[in-house]
């Protein structure tokens, strides 16, 4: 046999090789007759990652002189090394390797012509850099070859703009394509699915099946988070039992995630329960499936079970539990300090997503001081870790805090659209108006920033809290863009504060007309009206939400003790203690209206007595909560209480009283945001102008401020990272 066929021969048999061992044999046929044939060396590399084995790919790259590149002579040996690269994730390699080729100069390298084998790798490696300029410039060098028409050329181009979020131009080079095959549509399907257009991404699956493509296990993958709905998610599971792919353990993990997605949590925990063998992205797809469905408790029970399985988590199955518990209803940090000492514990503290994720979680069990604490000791921060903290302070009505941050930001990182909504709703809670008009108007005249509706309905809100009611009606009539549900929404709570009937009609007729179904619109303007004396009015806002089939939500307040969450409902006399409750109850208002509380019969019930709208408003959820967690905590205790609407006006001012006469920290958190209040202090301005100097203050002895040259620790290293 001819050297160059026992060379083609070599080559064949290393592109085709199923296995570890194999692969291995014939690298030792290829050092032991041609030990310095490149193409043995990029056809060897590509083969080790495919198969699962980087690492190994890795170290036979890492033996080229990529600089100078090694002499081609031919493109089929730089095609071969440019794939290996590419099949190795070494993407920044690959294009360098490509720019190279174009730029190589007689006399130094053969002058190389790409051909229809040379695009697909490189393209790819754009994509996963989500280098769209790169790709773009690529592209035109293929049209420049006529060689756009090639189809691995066409579906490296749709994967390419998908990945960089460029869905128009994925669907220009898809629908010029004279020929699709299931890879095609498969890119297609990923590129829609990945860019938040998951309807279109399940009709074109629909609409692939129709055409007789049949879809393989990367099309499954990519479709099913396609899935919006329990019928689509019943349609997918169908379609994989019918062709055989549910015994596949990637699919099987994807299903997980999609039924629980899909809100049947039930079925998911049971396909779950049923596998015959689980991987970390199984626990992890179920953890993550508990915690959409604001199944917390759940999810963290699961966690457990894990651990006691001997599964070892990874950043992300950690990741799915914080999120967890940082959304869940529980108010201790015993949780929080426990997943924070597992994550040190196991060496994911150095993660940037965990890190922040912890920040995240410690703000919204109400520790500033432990959220500022990793905040300060970060190596690294990405925009969303800035986000994160400033928005933590303005949760707790913190506003200088928060501004004070922003203003160090923004001298080490350009901040986004995502910072200035944490910055603007911080301001709007502190009723900080000056300040909050200056950082609006910054967004775009300082940093080309346009603004978004979350940006508006911010400014709204801030101008309802400080009663300037006319001016955010005026304010939404001059937005450039449609103000959506979240903006009319904003002047609706304004015109519950102030009791503007007017403005609060208006406001809810356009709420009704964007979001129908939300009962808490209905459930505002019938209140508005009720305390306004206009009971006709109000019932016929009722009226209208039985009409239309819309269901109130039953506001309930969340207490956890020794451990055991317990929940409240309004006149709840379900609890073991409810008699004592209500002994401990009437003692605990009589001392408060002493000190000079009085009933704001405005958020009771308006078709009863004055003395009845008294005894409802004592028997609100949150008051019962507060007299369970005294009598069964220890004096001088915090008492943290998590309520799932907004907290009564009447109940914020109960409370403030409550901390004073007991001498107990209180911390309510609402659907909106912290209260908290110590002897009769509170960090809240619901109405009015605050001026802020940017200095940092504390509103609580036991939360203070770490000093801002502490924040400045690992920042000179300059790893400040978008995201």
């Amino acid at each position: 046999m001819a050297p160059s066929t026992n060379v083609r021969s070599l080559l064949s048999l290393i592109q085709t090789s199923a296995s570890l061992l194999s692969l291995q044999t014939l690298h030792a046929a290829a050092l032991r007759h041609h030990p310095s044939n490149l193409s043995f060396t990029a056809a060897l590399a590509s083969r080790y990652s495919l198969l699962g084995f980087p690492h190994l790919s890795h170290s036979l790259l890492s033996t080229l002189p990529f600089t100078p590149l090694p002499p081609f002579t031919t493109t089929f040996s730089f095609n071969l090394l440019l794939r290996a690269y590419s099949d190795s994730n070494l993407h920044d390699q690959a294009l360098s390797l490509y720019s190279h080729l174009l730029g190589s100069s007689p006399g130094t390298y053969p002058q190389l012509e790409p051909d229809r084998f040379t695009f697909p790798p490189v393209i790819k490696s754009c994509g996963y850099l989500c280098d769209v300029e790169a790709g773009v410039r690529i592209h035109k060098d293929a049209e420049r070859l006529g060689l756009v028409g090639d189809l691995a050329i066409s579906n490296a181009l749709v994967f390419m703009y998908g990945k960089c979020g460029e869905v128009d131009a994925a669907w220009k080079v898809f629908d010029v394509m004279f020929e699709r095959n299931v890879v095609s549509w498969t890119a297609m399907i990923g590129c829609l699915g990945r860019n938040g257009k998951r309807e279109e991404g399940f009709q074109l699956f629909k609409k692939m099946v129709e055409h007789g493509v049949r879809p393989n296990r990367a099309t499954l993958l990519n479709v099913i988070p396609c899935a919006v709905n329990g019928e689509e998610a019943d349609d997918l599971y169908s379609f994989v039992i019918r062709n055989g792919f549910q015994f596949d353990l990637a699919v099987q993990n994807a299903l997980v995630g999609m039924f629980a997605r899909c809100r049947k949590v039930g079925f998911a925990r049971q396909m779950f329960d049923r596998m015959p063998v689980k991987d970390l992205v199984s626990w992890s797809s179920m953890i993550e499936g508990y915690g959409q469905n604001a199944m917390y408790l759940e999810a963290l029970e699961l966690f457990r079970d894990m651990r006691m399985l001997g599964v070892q988590p990874d950043s992300v199955t950690v990741l799915g539990v914080i999120r967890a518990c940082a959304n869940s209803m529980l108010s201790c940090l015993a949780h929080a300090r426990f997943i924070h000492g597992f994550v040190i514990r196991n060496f994911l503290d150095k993660n940037l997503v965990s890190q922040t994720a912890l920040v995240d979680l410690y703000v919204k069990r109400g520790s500033l001081t432990y959220a500022r604490r990793i905040f300060d000791r970060m190596e690294e921060r990405s925009l969303v870790t800035w986000s994160t903290m400033i928005s933590g302070y303005g949760m707790h009505g913190r506003g200088t805090d928060a501004l004070y941050l922003f203003e160090t930001m923004r001298t080490l990182v350009r901040p986004d659209h995502i910072v200035f909504v944490s910055v603007l709703s911080a301001c709007s809670h502190a009723g900080l108006i000056d300040e909050g008009w200056r950082y609006f108007n910054s967004m775009t005249s300082e940093y080309g920033i346009m603004p978004h509706s979350e940006h508006y309905a911010c400014m709204v809100d801030l101008l309802g809290r400080a009663g300037k009611l006319q001016e955010a009606k005026e304010f939404i009539e001059k937005m450039p863009i449609n103000p959506d549900s979240s903006v009319w929404g904003s002047l609706l709570g304004a015109c519950r504060i102030h009791q503007n009937a007017k403005l609060a009609e208006i406001a809810a007729k356009e709420l009704f007309r964007l979001d129908p179904t939300n009962s808490g619109r209905y459930v505002l303007l019938s209140n508005i009206f009720s305390s306004l004396g206009k009971g006709k009015e109000a019932d016929k806002v009722k009226g209208l939400m039985r009409r239309k089939g819309v269901k109130r939500n039953d506001g309930f307040t969340v207490i956890e003790v020794k451990n055991r969450v317990y929940k409240f409902l309004v006149g709840d006399k379900t609890k073991p203690q409810s008699s004592q409750i209500y002994v401990e109850l009437e003692k605990l208002m009589d001392r408060i209206k002493r000190e000079g509380y009085v009933p704001d019969t405005n958020f009771a019930l308006h078709d009863v007595e004055e003395e009845t709208k008294e005894r409802s408003l004592a028997m609100h959820s949150e008051k019962l909560a507060i007299v369970f967690g005294l009598m069964n905590s220890a004096p001088g205790s915090v008492i943290r209480i998590h309520k799932n609407l907004r907290v009564c006006g009447d109940c914020h001012n109960a409370t403030k009283y409550i901390s004073k006469v007991t001498k107990r920290e209180i911390v309510v958190r609402d659907s909106h945001r912290f209260h908290h209040f110590k002897d009769d202090q509170q960090t809240e301005y619901p109405q009015g102008k605050k001026t802020c100097k940017l200095a940092l203050y504390s509103s609580s002895q036991t939360d203070q401020v770490i000093p801002s040259n502490h924040m400045q620790v690992g920042l000179n290293k300059k790893l400040i990272h978008r995201y």
